[in-house]
């Protein structure tokens, strides 16, 4: 079953490689790119104005041109840059989960898919374990 598939851990480990590998030789090639991400476990930093994020859909494009592409970084877990958002061009760097990559994108043409971007466990993951680390401290108790 597919499911069975897209959830294991170990194919999302897979899949990681094969995406870090595809961004780091557009990096080599000098290729400008798109991506598609879930937006669930990308952080904003400085967070984005509500005004912004609200408009944002689940899957979000991101264009990695100009100076945007100047500031790709890449490591074995997340994709990052800097980016303006919104019509006043609000700066902040964007940190990608690499499986969070739904869609590596060049001349509007779909280079990578990635299905194990769609899974809601490894999406929110991220925010919930650093919940439960939060209320699992007793000094913080007077806050759940």
């Amino acid at each position: 079953m597919i499911k069975d598939i897209i959830e294991n851990e170990e194919y999302k480990v897979l899949v990681e490689k094969q995406i870090k590998e595809n961004i780091l030789f557009l990096l080599e090639k000098n290729q400008e790119f798109s991506i598609t991400a879930n937006i669930q476990p990308i952080t904003f930093n400085p967070e984005l104005p509500n005004v912004i994020k609200e408009q944002m859909h689940k899957f979000s494009l991101f264009i990695l041109s100009n100076y945007t592409y100047t500031t790709v970084q890449i490591d074995d877990d997340f994709l990052s840059f800097e980016a303006g958002f919104g019509s006043e061009n609000f700066g902040s760097v964007v940190k990608i989960p690499l499986h969070a990559i739904f869609q590596i994108i060049v001349d509007e043409s779909i280079l990578y898919l990635n299905s194990v971007a769609t899974v809601d466990k490894f999406n929110t993951d991220l925010k919930k374990n650093s919940f439960d680390v939060f209320k699992k401290n007793p000094n913080n108790k007077k806050f759940k």
